[in-house]
């Protein structure tokens, strides 16, 4: 097997007054991948975003990132920066934090402009992006203007333009309704369709069943709880009962089914 494009090792993170967002983490991503990761609210899935795209940092463990360390030294050297920031695009799951330009086409070649492109071709990048996702008729249009599910659009749009490797998505479909939420499971699709890793933080399981191929879930202790395939994980409803992403009243479903998963993310049979 290739290569991860990111490797984790034991990687541990405390929030101030020591917290733990993250224990012990072990986790492989590999290029082409549609990760989906799963927990409810706390679990430490948006923290786990954070330190893949270098916004914060391991208290403990190692991180590497395309074969280096993911480090805030070696973010601070110019070369690795425009490296890393140039494959991996993150999405925030409140575009009001993402957008700030006067305009939706400003937004959107503020990317291309800061990887070093020509005004020529980041303007290409920019008309290529806003057809693509149909954001063509609000391009003169300040983003803090939109309705939600436009300024999410917008902000991936942003994300697109400097074509990375790597998308982070983090509660892609928050706060839309149904035709965005719909709109934006399709482009899911289509990105891993075109090679792109994505990993995407959510508790929508909708989502992660139609969009994902490989899940992981984060336990309420903040350590993986399970690790693999999207259909094995969702069909395992005792484990999603236990880490808080389905309600207990589903528990008497997963009895009967006879078997569960453990803390240690392997099946056992009662």
């Amino acid at each position: 097997m290739s290569t991860p494009l990111f490797q984790l090792t034991n990687v541990t993170y405390r929030y101030g007054g020591g917290i733990a967002a993250l224990d012990g983490i072990e986790l492989a991503i590999h290029g082409g991948d549609t990760l989906v990761v799963l927990g409810a609210n706390g679990s430490g899935k948006s923290t786990l975003l954070r330190l893949l795209d270098g916004l914060i940092f391991a208290d403990g463990g190692t991180v590497n990132a395309f074969g280096e360390p993911l480090t805030e030294e070696q973010l601070e050297t110019t070369a690795f920066r425009g490296r890393f920031r140039s494959r991996v695009g993150f999405l925030f799951q409140n575009p009001d934090v993402q957008l700030f330009s006067p305009t939706v086409f400003e937004e959107v070649a503020f990317g291309p402009l800061q990887l070093g492109l020509a005004p020529d071709e980041a303007r290409g990048r920019v008309e290529d992006t806003l057809a693509w996702l149909g954001l063509g008729s609000l391009r003169e249009r300040s983003p803090l203007q939109l309705s939600g599910g436009e300024k999410k659009k917008v902000a991936l749009a942003s994300v697109l333009a400097m074509n990375p490797d790597v998308l982070l998505l983090d509660e892609p479909t928050a706060a839309l309704d149904p035709r965005s939420r719909h709109w934006f499971l399709e482009l899911t699709g289509e990105l891993g369709r075109l090679g792109k890793t994505i990993v995407a933080a959510t508790h929508d399981l909708a989502f992660a069943e139609k969009a994902g191929t490989r899940g992981v879930v984060m336990g309420e202790n903040h350590r993986i709880a399970a690790d693999g395939p999207i259909a094995e994980i969702l069909a395992d409803r005792c484990l999603l009962v236990r880490e808080n992403l389905l309600h207990e009243e589903d528990q008497s479903r997963c009895t009967m089914a006879g078997s569960c998963r453990t803390g240690d993310g392997k099946r056992r049979d009662w």
